[in-house]
């Protein structure tokens, strides 16, 4: 009897082990998905930051385009003029307003672009928002209270079958 008593002691000793491990690894889980989560919208901050920024310089390159244009447009009206040509009708009002078509589509890619960035930057702030949202909701989900409560319950289970099972013969 003694011989059983002692490998239900060591039992009930692995199940009380199994009860501190089982609180311990899902507080640890738990505090791991939180900061992960805290991570995650550090993240996002980053991208969305990132975004603003892709598209204020892509304002810059715009408004730097469209100056281009300008200086471009002002030379031809001065080369034209200084050889006599009337600016108003022929060949150089369409060089003219082709300077201008011109210029305008490339002032539209440099915004095109831009936003295509920034939205890039955005879908991946979003995807972090996400995340961070889902593992809170799994972090929230886990009670160590319940996990030792649990694995202690599993453990008297098995000890109680043991004890009996080792009782009963005698």
């Amino acid at each position: 009897m003694s011989m059983v008593m002692a490998a239900v002691g060591m039992q009930a000793t692995g199940a009380a082990g199994n009860t501190v491990g089982a609180y311990y690894g899902a507080k640890s889980q738990k505090s791991s998905l939180e900061f992960q989560a805290q991570l995650d919208d550090i993240n996002a901050r980053l991208a969305e930051s990132s975004a603003q920024s892709i598209l204020f310089q892509g304002q810059r390159e715009e408004q730097r385009s469209r100056l281009q244009t300008a200086q471009v447009k002002s030379a031809q009206r001065v080369a034209l003029a200084a050889n006599g040509v009337d600016l108003t009708e022929g060949s150089a009002a369409e060089l003219l307003t082709s300077t201008d078509v011109l210029g305008e589509a490339d002032a539209n890619t440099i915004n095109a672009n831009a936003v295509r960035a920034a939205w890039g930057q955005r879908s991946q702030a979003t995807n972090m928002q996400i995340d961070a949202m889902g593992k809170r909701t799994a972090a929230r989900a886990i009670n160590p209270n319940m996990a030792a409560a649990s694995t202690l319950l599993n453990g008297a289970t098995q000890v109680a079958s043991s004890w009996y099972t080792g009782t009963k013969g005698k």
